[in-house]
């Protein structure tokens, strides 16, 4: 009888051990987050493929591999190619992040009355990004994009080298906190503050950076 009773509770055990590894194994409702990590190598993403790779990699380690990633980059004119848009690749919306809170519904609410912000823009692990308040102060993320999510242009680089240079150049990042020096349009964007001092990783940390993305989910 004890025998029974015993290999009843061990199934029992082992049972509620696969429905909580099944839960853990659910697909995830995220669509936006901020990368947990950079390339390494500064704003050298390997262009906007290699920055794509980034997001769905983060987004299939967490559970939410089977949608499409893509990184919120613009890239300028050069060689041929065209301008790319932030804006015109990251799908419809809506958008949700690890906790399931809504980033935006739709491409106009996201540049313009969005929840940006150091409270709801999560990485892919569910974790904040440190603010302008916090030490190292990481929240500098890469765009190259105006505010209205179209590429930055100008007289100098706004993409490093659309994604590809780990030295000389610049990027334009926003401020995920929507905290800057001054209480100003600029220093409060999420997409568009400033041109970073460089576009290496010790050039993006001394603005207050980590070579970090925001990415979302095209479907």
């Amino acid at each position: 009888m004890n025998k029974m009773k015993l290999g009843m509770v061990a199934a029992v055990v082992l049972l509620m051990l696969g429905w909580g590894a099944g839960a853990q194994m659910q697909p995830s409702g995220m669509t936006f987050f901020i990368t947990s990590a950079g390339s390494g190598k500064g704003a050298d993403l390997g262009g906007l493929a290699g920055a794509d790779k980034l997001c769905q990699s983060l987004a299939a380690a967490a559970g939410a591999g089977k949608r499409t990633w893509r990184a919120y980059l613009s890239t300028t004119a050069t060689g041929g190619s065209p301008v790319v848009n932030a804006r015109d690749r990251i799908g419809k919306g809506p958008w949700h992040n690890a906790e399931g809170r809504l980033i935006a519904r739709n491409v106009a609410e996201l540049h313009g009355n969005n929840n940006i912000n150091r409270t709801f823009a999560l990485t892919e692990k569910g974790t904040k990004v440190n603010g302008r308040a916090d030490s190292p102060n990481t929240h500098d993320i890469l765009t190259g994009s105006l505010p209205d999510g179209r590429v930055a242009t100008g007289s100098s680089d706004t993409t490093c080298g659309n994604w590809t240079k780990s030295g000389e150049g610049a990027a334009m990042v926003g401020h995920h906190d929507r905290w800057g020096l001054r209480d100003d349009a600029p220093s409060v964007s999420w997409n568009s503050s400033h041109p970073s001092r460089g576009c290496s990783q010790d050039n993006l940390r001394a603005s207050g950076g980590a070579g970090l993305l925001y990415c979302f989910a095209t479907n």
